[in-house]
């Protein structure tokens, strides 16, 4: 879901470039920024407790990436790692969100276009786990 940056972001917005294989966020580490893909992939997974993690989605350029910045308790509910050599618009979500307390017109905007992006991604790991964590023959 491609998110239009205005000019008023850029004192917001940094470019920040991540390695292959390096851990990008955890899930239960504190969240206070998102991200917006400028090239490469990142991957979204839900950790598993036995096994190999499990991918819920695979982001390219211009999809938004985090949201868990703007809901309490600010607190990754996923983790996610690139799958090459990734660049990234990275935002910092505690200026943001002093923003929306500031313009509540602002902050509405933002989080319909979050809610969306909310809605989709948890879709998204609610199709994954089903199909990879249902058993053979359960209803």
């Amino acid at each position: 879901m491609p998110l239009k940056i205005k000019c008023v972001w850029c004192e917001c917005a940094s470019e920040f470039a991540i390695k292959k294989g390096q851990i990008l966020f955890q899930q239960g580490e504190n969240a206070d920024k998102f991200y917006i893909v400028r090239s490469g992939r990142i991957s979204i997974q839900m950790p598993a407790i036995i096994g190999p993690d499990l991918e819920i989605q695979k982001l390219g350029k211009d999809q938004v990436l985090g949201w868990s910045w703007l809901i309490p308790p600010f607190k990754w509910t996923f983790q996610a790692m690139p799958e090459e050599d990734s660049e990234l618009l990275m935002f910092d979500g505690a200026t943001i969100l002093e923003r929306c307390e500031k313009e509540p017109r602002f902050g509405y905007e933002l989080l319909k276009k979050f809610a969306a992006l909310m809605s989709m991604r948890l879709d998204a790991a609610r199709q994954k786990m089903m199909g990879e964590w249902n058993p053979a023959g359960f209803a």
